[in-house]
C-alpha cells in the first residue's frame, strides 16, 4: 500500500511515502512552507493524490508523559481535514522523539546548515513512516 506521512510543524510540514511494497520510505521536498492549515491540507491533498497515496499517517506530537498539548490538538484537526478533502483514511501516529532522530541521521551524514533546515521534517516524516511500517509488520491487516 502506498502510504504519505506528514510531519506537520508551525513552520514547515515535512511529508514521505512509502513505495507500494512499503520497503522503500523516501522523503518529499521540498517541505511545505505555508502556515495556514487549510492551506497546508491542501497541499498535502494535492501530493497524496500525485503520489497515489491510499493512507495518510499524520504525527502526533504527544508529550513525553503521553498526553495531548496544543500541538496534538492541532495535528488532529489537519488530520480531520485530510480526511474529508482527500476521502483516504487517516491515522495519527505518535511521532515522539522523531525530530531528534531526525537530526541524528542528518548529523550522521554531515548534513548542517540551511540544507539541514530545508529538510529536517521531511526526514522526521520518514522516521515517522519507517515506525509505522514496522508496526504494521507486527500487525498485518491492522491500519
Amino acid at each position: 500500500m502506498k502510504i504519505l506521512a506528514v510531519d506537520y510543524g508551525a513552520s514547515r510540514t515535512g511529508l514521505a511515502v512509502c513505495d507500494p511494497t512499503e520497503f522503500l520510505t523516501t522523503p518529499i521536498t521540498p517541505q511545505i512552507t505555508l502556515k495556514a492549515r487549510p492551506k497546508v491540507a491542501a497541499e498535502v491533498c494535492r501530493i497524496a493524490q500525485e503520489q497515489r497515496a491510499e493512507l495518510i499517517v499524520v504525527g502526533l506530537p504527544l508529550n513525553m508523559d503521553g498526553t495531548e498539548g496544543e500541538r496534538a490538538e492541532k495535528s488532529r484537526k489537519l488530520g480531520k481535514t485530510l480526511q474529508i478533502w482527500s476521502g483516504l483514511p487517516v491515522r495519527m501516529w505518535d511521532e515522539r522523539q522523531s525530530t531528534c532522530e531526525a537530526a541524528d541521521i542528518l548529523d550522521e551524514v554531515g548534513t548542517f546548515g540551511a540544507h539541514r533546515k530545508a529538510i529536517l521534517d521531511s526526514v522526521s516524516a520518514t522516521v515517522i513512516l519507517e515506525d509505522y511500517l514496522a508496526w504494521r509488520k507486527e500487525h498485518p491487516g491492522e491500519m
